[in-house]
């Protein structure tokens, strides 16, 4: 299948899921109150339903700011960050597979020379690349749908994933930790 028409088909998946979400209401749903309730409600149960939902969220485009703040405010920090960095990793990986697999390495079709050369840069250095790009802008579903394009080799996106993603969860945590005291809001 031609890049274009791998591009349309991950386009018209993307569409449709945000549709099918914002048609059942579930996208309104997704607020800290309901994610810590979640999380709170069994601690392995609620961590793997609270990282499906991260996963799923990523794909509709819900911010993964709200995510790492419900984990924050129900679990403190420490906890939550962990929480958070291991539901962000599987969000990740589960975008990379489903984009992937409708997609396959659509980037490197398009006949475009700004494509081409950010590609050659993303090759020349993968693991850096994915590392660099991860502290800046962690799981912005963008990134995952650009990466998941782009033909790189699964381990990079992983390794760079699970390398990239600490400092910034970490420093997110601070700051709503810092939030929730500052306003005096109840941790459990």
């Amino acid at each position: 299948m031609r890049g274009s028409l791998r591009l349309l088909l991950v386009l018209l998946f993307l569409v449709g899921l945000y549709g099918a979400f914002e048609a059942m209401g579930l996208r309104a749903r997704f607020n800290l109150q309901m994610l810590q309730e979640l999380i709170l409600m069994h601690q392995v149960i609620g961590l793997l339903l609270f990282s499906l939902l991260f996963a799923l969220g990523n794909l509709t485009q819900i911010p993964g700011w709200l995510f790492l703040a419900a984990a924050v405010l129900a679990l403190r920090r420490v906890h939550g960050g962990l929480a958070t960095y291991l539901a962000a990793s599987f969000s990740c990986v589960f975008t990379f597979f489903i984009i992937r697999l409708l997609g396959g390495n659509a980037l490197r079709k398009l006949d475009s020379p700004l494509a081409q050369r950010l590609l050659a840069q993303l090759d020349r250095r993968p693991l850096a690349s994915i590392v660099a790009l991860r502290m800046l802008f962690q799981t912005v579903p963008a990134l995952n749908y650009s990466l998941a394009l782009s033909g790189v080799r699964f381990r990079h996106y992983l390794l760079g994933t699970l390398l990239g993603l600490p400092l910034p969860i970490a420093l997110y945590c601070l700051f709503f930790d810092y939030l929730a005291m500052w306003l005096n809001i109840a941790q459990s």
